[in-house]
């Protein structure tokens, strides 16, 4: 290829590459006015913080590894493998401790993270509806009649 192939070439594939910009909204015209890109009712919001709160349940009871099988020193039956491994000179013995552990740190940051999605979606839900209830307020006239569509439009000016 010679030099004027290449150059050519790279010219094509420039003239075949349009550069545009491309913003992050929907045009004006149909479909594009007054329709909102999200909607989260207060439903889907409730599923969520419950099944995330039913997580947190089924994690706690069943993931929990470190007190599975206590004794009456409270150490499950992992630890006591763990600590009659040990016992013997078993290397295993300190990993199995050391797997304990790390299950048991991970396990811990899960349930939180749960307990997080459920909280902040009952704050979140909570919240909305207090911001709804004080639009819905300063939306009524004195007598608690709706507020015009033309005193409306002056808030929009």
């Amino acid at each position: 290829m010679t030099w004027d192939e290449w150059d050519n070439a790279k010219a094509d594939v420039t003239a075949q590459r349009q550069t545009s910009m491309r913003l992050n909204q929907l045009p004006d015209g149909p479909g594009g006015e007054g329709q909102a890109n999200l909607v989260v009712n207060q439903d889907d919001l409730g599923g969520v913080g419950h099944e995330a709160f039913m997580l947190h349940s089924r994690l706690q009871k069943g993931a929990d590894i470190a007190g599975a099988g206590s004794d009456k020193e409270g150490a499950g039956s992992t630890m006591q493998a763990a600590a009659a491994l040990k016992g013997s000179n078993f290397a295993l013995g300190g990993e199995l401790e050391a797997t304990v552990s790390v299950w048991t740190s991970q396990v811990k940051s899960v349930l939180q993270a749960c307990a997080h999605i459920s909280n902040h979606l009952d704050y979140s839900k909570k919240t909305h509806a207090e911001n709804d209830a004080a639009i819905a307020a300063s939306l009524r006239n004195r007598d608690g009649s709706a507020v015009t569509v033309s005193r409306l439009a002056e808030y929009f000016k």
